[in-house]
């Protein structure tokens, strides 16, 4: 008998050591557990960042493009009116350059009685018409 209750002695111990090995293992298991979802919460916090990093860039290139739309709109309105301005003012050096080659033809032919012109550019009163303001303004031309 002494030989069976050795054995159940090795027994024992043997059961002792596998459940010592066994508790090891679940707190190791546990513990890089634990790592695992601090590592995942790290790399989470680190993306939440990135993403509000990014907002806030999509933020700033979003009001950037606007103020740049906003100047490009402005430039085409300006760019309008000079346009306006320019036909305005070729249409009156058409104007003046036909008012002077009137008077250069009268030069040449004062001799004559009557000076004829066309659009009677002689006329005091038209020529009050070539001195008005340009109209052309950024109102005119908004859409």
């Amino acid at each position: 008998m002494a030989s069976l209750s050795a054995t159940s002695s090795e027994v024992e111990d043997l059961q002792q050591l596998m459940d010592q090995r066994k508790r090891k293992r679940m707190i190791s298991n546990r513990e890089s557990a634990r790592r695992s979802r601090m590592r995942k919460q790290t790399h989470l916090n680190e993306l939440m960042t990135q993403v509000n990093q990014f907002k806030d860039q999509n933020n700033q290139i979003v009001t950037n493009i606007n103020m740049v739309t906003q100047v490009y709109l402005n430039v085409e309105a300006e760019n309008s009116v000079l346009r306006a301005q320019m036909g305005e003012l070729s249409h009156r050096l058409q104007s003046l350059n036909e008012i002077i080659n009137c008077i250069n033809s009268a030069n040449t032919t004062i001799d004559e009685t009557e000076v004829n012109c066309e659009d009677d550019f002689l006329n005091p009163w038209n020529l009050l018409l070539v001195n008005q303001p340009i109209m052309a303004s950024t109102d005119a031309f908004m859409y």
